[in-house]
């Protein structure tokens, strides 16, 4: 944007000169009036004289009968209108952004920069452009008509949690559809999606190097999008799952950076996904309505059983004394991930979180 700063918004108002001004510049020059000039081009004079207060703009059959009457070309009336209106617009435009300085501040803008999510100079402007860029919407009006009132609704739920801010969770949310929008896959595969989980699970209990590209290519391979998105502050999230046409977007992040909650939100994702229609948006650690808090519900005795059944962890509690190494076996026995194990245990009450970390089980997440 050329304008800025309120000085500058200003400042261009007083300068921008309009077609009409150099229409009667030109007129008087050659000592015409308004009323002449009308009759010559067969144009009422209320035509004319709303071209002389910028009211109204030069079409190319204005500029053609121009050219005729007064000269000079057709082109330089077209080009001037052209440029007039742009200007103008450019100068609405600023002052439209100048003033949604308090609503651009509620994204966190210093963060969303740092990740390189976008690019803005230190002015009000330029951050809502990058805000308007960055969501590819026209105005904070349309920001919410379409994010706030209807796609993301959700995420704007009235929460007591002083922790969170809506519109750190859909800047949370935008990052990872523009991050789906380069992904090229064919559409979803239910069968072959359902057919891959055992294979996702044993990548989770082999831990090997570079385990998340794996397990992307294992997704995309059966029409599933998925990624890992930086987390943002006062934006709680674990993961969501919506659809973008004929593909299910699976949205990860690190949050705690603990190997259990990273997988049992991925399978929490995937029953989103298996069980649930297109239509719903699933935000992780947000307040739900009781319609999607019962599937949340189901996606978590989902999630669980996959990564150790109510018969393993009981076999695991029934082992006295459990020992590191015990956990490690079992983990191998029951093909998942010791974390896992120990964050089981530890929402038990069995033994402390602390534990997990002790021995290195949780902290083990690194995707990018």
């Amino acid at each position: 944007m050329k304008y800025k700063t309120l000085q500058d918004i200003n400042d261009a108002k007083e300068v921008i000169s309009c077609p009409g001004d150099t229409l009667l510049e030109t007129i008087k020059a050659k000592g015409i009036s308004q009323a002449d000039l009308a009759m010559r081009m067969g144009r009422p004079l209320k035509t004319i004289n709303e071209i002389v207060m910028g009211k109204a703009a030069i079409t190319p059959e204005t500029a053609l009968q121009l050219e005729r009457v007064i000269g000079p070309s057709a082109d330089f009336w077209l080009n001037y209108e052209k440029q007039y209106r742009l200007d103008l617009a450019e100068i609405e435009e600023s002052e439209q952004m100048y003033q949604a300085v308090t609503w651009v501040a509620q994204f966190p803008l210093k963060e969303m920069k740092k990740l390189q999510w976008l690019n803005f100079e230190d002015d009000p402007v330029s951050k809502t452009d990058a805000v308007y860029k960055f969501f590819s919407v026209a105005s904070k009006e349309s920001f919410e008509s379409y994010y706030h009132e209807n796609l993301y609704a959700a995420a704007f739920r009235k929460s007591e949690s002083s922790s969170q801010n809506p519109y750190a969770i859909v800047s949370w949310l935008r990052q990872g559809d523009k991050q789906s929008e380069k992904i090229q896959i064919p559409p979803y595969d239910s069968k072959k999606f359902k057919a891959i989980l055992p294979q996702i699970k044993l990548l989770m209990a082999t831990k090997p190097e570079g385990y998340f590209s794996q397990l992307q290519n294992m997704c995309f391979g059966c029409g599933v999008k998925l990624v890992f998105t930086s987390i943002l502050p006062k934006a709680p999230i674990h993961g969501a799952t919506r659809w973008h046409n004929d593909n299910p977007l699976i949205q990860l992040t690190a949050r705690y950076n603990r190997n259990d909650i990273f997988w049992f939100t991925f399978f929490h994702e995937a029953a989103h996904i298996i069980l649930h229609g297109k239509k719903d948006v699933f935000i992780e650690g947000i307040e739900q309505s009781e319609e999607i808090k019962s599937k949340e519900l189901e996606a978590d005795n989902f999630a669980a059983k996959w990564l150790l059944t109510d018969a393993e962890e009981q076999e695991i509690i029934n082992t006295k004394p459990l020992s590191v190494e015990g956990i490690s076996l079992f983990a191998k026995k029951f093909i998942t991930n010791e974390a896992v194990i120990m964050g089981r245990l530890a929402k038990h009450k069995y033994l402390h979180d602390s534990e997990g970390w002790k021995h290195g089980f949780y902290k083990n997440v690194e995707l990018v």
